[in-house]
Parts: structure tokens; C-alpha cells; sequence
């Protein structure tokens, strides 16, 4: 009768069956937006400034004497910092980023959102331009079949040599290979991801091979509060859809 997820995102469900069966389906938007900008920025400073890696040398005898270049990365100050998918998480991310002094937002998307772009001065431009002009990219899009794939050899091949990528919206967003290439071959200067396809991520993926990315077990709402909040949520959807009343959020398909 029902289905109930506990997340934002509904690719992993068969929506054209549930449609065809008139499953209803409750979701859980809004509540883990901020919990998912966090680790977007954590993961976007992990890998700009080398963070596990830098761990890994205290760890592993790596550390000497101080050297003036060694652990060195790139910092947000002054810099050009491309979203792809200004929705709720998009803002959120540009929200906690604009007081390290960024410079400049670009976002690109379905649309000019002028609303949602002014409180940070951020301009809509083609994907092509957000990755030739930013020294950062997010990736905080759902995923659709427009989005599918996107970042792909063509993307990364615009993007800076000094430029950092991270995703945290779906895996199926990045062509994993081609982002192995441009990360193995300087291309770009580092990545975070938070997802990947498959999940989990197989321990002899090549990405994993490389200091330059830093990969999360998809832990973008992996804080008390908002997993508890989700599970109420869940919970109270579930309930609403089998007594046949409003759920607090339903999937409209």
C-alpha cells in the first residue's frame, strides 16, 4: 500500500511500477539539507587541503622537517567556486562557503533561479563556462537522465589544473572513469566524493588507489539529529499513507 524511504532521494526505488500499482510513497526533503552541506564543505576542505593525506604522513613517519611546499594545497580565499544544482542543498553549501571569501558563485542547473542566486551575487552560466572558470566545484543536483554522466572526460577536461571537485548529490552524476583519468593524469588538482557508483564503492576501485580523492561511505546525513528526525518522518508518513491521510511528505508521481 505504502512505501516509505528514509532519505531525499528516490532513484533507488522502481517509480514506474509503484506508479502502475498506485503505491504511495512518503520522503524525507528539507530536514537533512544542512546536515549534507556540512559534509559538503568538510569534504570540499578535506581535499583542497590534503587533509587525509597530511594524517597519513603524521601516521606513517612522513612528517621531518619542515619543508616549505610539502602538504600544500588550495584555499577558498579569493577563489571562483562553481555549484551544479542551486536548489535547497546548493544554497545551503554557498550559504556556509561565502564567509571563507570566496570571491565569485557560478551555478548552472535546469534554469536561472535569480531568487535563490541573489542573496550570494552567483551567476547562471552554461555548464562548459562553471568548469573552465571555477577553482572549486560542487555537485549538489538530483539525478536525472539530463544529469547523468555529466561530468564526464569533456567537463574535466575545461576544468583548471588547480581545480578541486566534489560530489555529494548521486554517483551516477560522474563518469568514474574519465574522473580516475583527469585525477591520475593532473588534470585537475584533487576530488571528495561522498557517493559513487556502486555503493558501496569496491575496495580495489582504482579511485581508491589515488591520494588526490578522497571518498566518503555517503555519510552527507550521518548526524544524530537529522537521522532521527528522518526516521520520525518516516515513520509518520508510513503511518499517514495506511490510515489513507496526507502524509507530512509524499512522493507525487
Amino acid at each position: 500500500k505504502v512505501i516509505s524511504t528514509m532519505s531525499v532521494g528516490f532513484d533507488h526505488l522502481a517509480l514506474d511500477e509503484i506508479k502502475k500499482r498506485g503505491i504511495r510513497v512518503g520522503y524525507t526533503p528539507d530536514v537533512l539539507t544542512d546536515a549534507t552541506a556540512e559534509l559538503s564543505v568538510a569534504l570540499l576542505l578535506s581535499a583542497c587541503r590534503r587533509l587525509p593525506e597530511a594524517a597519513e604522513q603524521v601516521r606513517s613517519g612522513g612528517w621531518t622537517t619542515w619543508k616549505p611546499l610539502w602538504m600544500c594545497g588550495y584555499g577558498l580565499s579569493d577563489s571562483t567556486v562553481g555549484i551544479i544544482g542551486l536548489g535547497r542543498i546548493g544554497q545551503a553549501v554557498a550559504r556556509r562557503l561565502k564567509p571563507f571569501g570566496v570571491r565569485k558563485f557560478l551555478y548552472t542547473g535546469s534554469g536561472p533561479r535569480p531568487e535563490s542566486a541573489a542573496e550570494f551575487g552567483a551567476e547562471f552560466v552554461p555548464l562548459a563556462r562553471l568548469a573552465e572558470e571555477s577553482d572549486f566545484v560542487v555537485v549538489t543536483c538530483a539525478l536525472t537522465p539530463a544529469t547523468q554522466g555529466m561530468c564526464n572526460k569533456d567537463f574535466f577536461g575545461r576544468m583548471k589544473k588547480t581545480s578541486v571537485f566534489v560530489n555529494t548529490s548521486r554517483g551516477a552524476v560522474v563518469n568514474q572513469e574519465d574522473l580516475y583519468e583527469a585525477l591520475a593524469q593532473g588534470q585537475i588538482a584533487a576530488a571528495g566524493l561522498d557517493v559513487t557508483t556502486p555503493e558501496p564503492l569496491p575496495t580495489d576501485h582504482p579511485l581508491l588507489s589515488l591520494k588526490n580523492c578522497v571518498i566518503l561511505p555517503h555519510i552527507g546525513s550521518a548526524t544524530y539529529a537529522t537521522r532521527s528526525t528522518m526516521a520520525v518522518l518516516a515513520a509518520r508518513n508510513l503511518l499517514a499513507g495506511l490510515r489513507g491521510e496526507p502524509m507530512p511528505h509524499e512522493l507525487h508521481l
